[in-house]
């Protein structure tokens, strides 16, 4: 049976840094639904239409772009809109990864990561599923200072998504990165040894 493997976590875990490592230590192309949803609401696509048509044209940056800092806004605070937008999204994600996993060989291993992969139902697209895991604390403080968010901010994004609590007990693995880059890595070459 062809590998694939679901990759995902909360946000600020250390996804990209999992997926980085797969892809130039072990040569495997990686499948990104964030970078799929960016296609998603490209200037001029049906679905960002949409979004102008609910929020107004403010939710636009001058140049055409999508606001998403705006829309974060807006979807962060309120369940409602936020299932609205994944409504219009998601259709989109899992055509592109269909397509895309359609164009390798059987044989090839792929990474799909993917947020949103429990809470999305995306877990037939893969034959396993990682999540990578820190402490609650240090995927915050990550969070602000990735984004440059206050803590209610960076709080109320991680209280947007499922528990990482919730992700490990639906995973086939964890990977825990809430140490070392070093001991996340011995993890990763563990599981691609199996």
């Amino acid at each position: 049976m062809r590998r694939i493997i679901g990759l995902t976590g909360g946000i600020a875990t250390g996804k990209s840094t999992v997926s980085d490592y797969l892809a130039s230590r072990y040569g495997l192309p990686v499948l990104d639904a964030d970078v799929y949803a960016r296609q998603a609401v490209a200037p001029g696509s049906e679905i960002l239409g949409a979004i102008g048509d609910r929020y107004g044209a403010g939710i636009l940056l001058p140049t055409g772009m999508l606001d998403r800092q705006q829309l974060g806004q807006i979807i962060f605070h309120n369940a409602a809109e936020k299932a609205w937008l994944e409504k219009q999204i998601h259709p989109f994600v899992r055509v592109r990864f269909t397509e895309i996993t359609a164009a390798f060989s059987p044989e090839q291993t792929l990474v799909h990561a993917i947020p949103l992969l429990f809470e999305a139902k995306l877990t037939h697209l893969v034959s396993e599923t990682w999540v990578v895991f820190c402490d609650p604390t240090q995927q915050k403080e990550r969070l602000m200072q990735r984004s440059q968010l206050s803590a209610n901010e960076a709080q109320a994004r991680i209280n947007a998504q499922m528990s990482l609590a919730e992700k490990c007990q639906q995973s086939d693995h964890v990977l825990d990165n809430s140490a070392s880059k070093e001991d996340l890595f011995i993890q990763i070459d563990r599981l691609m040894s199996r």
